[in-house]
């Protein structure tokens, strides 16, 4: 009887290793990655290297030109097997100027921001307040029909950044929709948690057929403001704006690989972005993902022998506008995305990760559950009903890639994101360690697994 329960203890074992897409080994070196990024500043360093000495990456400046050089360099400096870059080519748009104030009797500035794709224009015309985007929306053109309108949507600070998807269509379509209305300019309150007096930038689309007017955003204060003096009568704004789309230009998404040992067709991609907005140095939007994930591929170069897979991390360029980097390279792989086998990107800040989820969004997944089980020691819960492809991250997606998420607490992230605020000062070096353990971790262990996340529901 002794014989033969030992005999099952051990086919149950062997069964259960044989079931299991991570051996031991693999896991050992996943939790040894985790402590060496513990107390390894690779990543913080990089971030300030490029927050210093780029500052600021509008797509298509000057600045442009120098990230890409240095991303090249700091790719080659950090052990990468190969590192090169493919084009992307955008139109330009350019900031050059802006300002803007309440005029008549209760005259005083404001602080306002262009959106990118505003044109440029100077108007001058009665503001009338809409809620948010829906009273927009629905609002009659006799309302809307030269004036200015105000959209004053509060933000709601979340840890997800769920607050932000609510509030997207204020600045992605309400200035063409109060165009197309008849209204002569747009001006919103900032997408932003911040109490700060900056505006918040980001992108805007006109629809086809609609005239640009200038469209802007103000700071949080300065919208409070302009309700209080609403409260008193109309109000009279001008506002003067010198920017607009300016030719076509080309930047580059710059890659560093590490070469796969067994496997070297097959891709694990890490992602981040190079360009930012021009009001701060794009710290935490987005040098620390470039930093963090610089940092976790150093790590895995560090190692005794490569994964089984290549490992391709990827500084998208020009996401601020549209994911174009990305939408770029998910066109030029499209014969090899079924070899990208998973992807993840880092564009949410430096706040520590706090949650794991794939697109199989199974608890019961195999490779998923063993990931999170080596990122549990980090605090990381695993939340299979959570989480969603980062930005540089969806093209790829919707080609077929499955997609890890490394929820970071974006608690703070949007007092910061597309204003002036967003400096280097605002990052916490403890808090890229864990983010560069998180990562390293995840990347190891996908690139070693002998399973993939591919199931019958993993792309969205």
């Amino acid at each position: 009887m002794r014989v033969a329960a030992l005999f099952f203890a051990l086919a149950c074992v062997s069964t259960a290793q044989a079931q299991d897409p991570l051996r031991p080994a693999a896991l050992d070196t996943a939790s040894q990655l985790r402590e060496r990024a513990l107390g390894d500043g690779t990543g913080y360093r990089i971030i300030e290297s490029l927050t210093t000495e780029i500052g600021p990456r509008l797509p298509g400046s000057e600045a442009d030109a120098r990230a890409v050089a240095w991303a090249q360099a700091k790719f080659e400096s950090l052990g990468f097997d190969r590192v090169w870059t493919e084009p992307v080519t955008f139109p330009k748009w350019e900031r050059r100027s802006e300002r803007a104030a309440v005029v008549g009797a209760h005259a005083q500035p404001l602080v306002v921001t262009a959106l990118g794709g505003s044109p440029g224009g100077t108007v001058e015309a009665e503001i009338v307040r809409f809620a948010d985007f829906a009273a927009l929306d629905a609002a009659p053109a006799e309302a809307v029909a030269g004036k200015i309108v105000f959209v004053d949507f509060a933000m709601e600070r979340t840890r997800d950044g769920s607050g932000y998807d609510a509030a997207g269509p204020v600045r992605g379509r309400g200035p063409s929709v109060a165009a197309s209305k008849g209204a002569v300019g747009f001006l919103m309150r900032s997408l932003s948690t911040s109490r700060n007096r900056v505006a918040n930038t980001g992108i805007t689309r006109f629809a086809e057929g609609v005239t640009p007017i200038p469209a802007a955003a103000t700071s949080l204060p300065d919208a409070e403001q302009l309700v209080r003096l609403l409260e008193r009568g109309p109000v009279r704004v001008r506002m003067e704006l010198d920017c607009g789309w300016n030719g076509e230009y080309t930047s580059y998404n710059v890659i560093g690989e590490l070469t796969g040992r067994e496997a070297p067709d097959e891709i694990v991609v890490l992602a981040s972005h190079l360009d930012s907005w021009d009001h701060g140095t794009g710290a935490v939007d987005d040098a620390s993902g470039v930093g963090i994930t610089m940092a976790a591929g150093h790590l895995v170069a560090q190692l005794p022998q490569r994964p089984r897979r290549s490992l391709r991390v990827i500084a998208f360029a020009n996401e601020e506008q549209g994911l174009l980097g990305a939408r770029q390279y998910a066109q030029r792989h499209a014969d090899t995305m079924a070899q990208h086998v998973v992807g993840a990107e880092s564009d949410f800040g430096s706040g520590r990760i706090y949650a794991f989820n794939t697109s199989a969004k199974d608890g019961d997944h195999a490779l998923s559950r063993q990931i999170a089980g080596a990122l549990a020691p980090l605090g990381i819960e695993f939340l299979p009903d959570q989480g969603g492809p980062g930005p540089d991250i969806i093209p790829l997606a919707q080609a077929g890639m499955p997609w890890a998420w490394l929820g970071q607490d974006g608690s703070g992230y949007f007092d910061l994101h597309h204003n002036a605020d967003d400096t280097f000062d605002k990052v916490d070096a403890d808090d890229v360690k864990h983010n560069v353990a998180a990562y390293a971790v995840f990347v190891w262990l996908a690139a070693e697994a002998d399973a993939e996340f591919r199931t019958t529901g993993d792309a969205e």
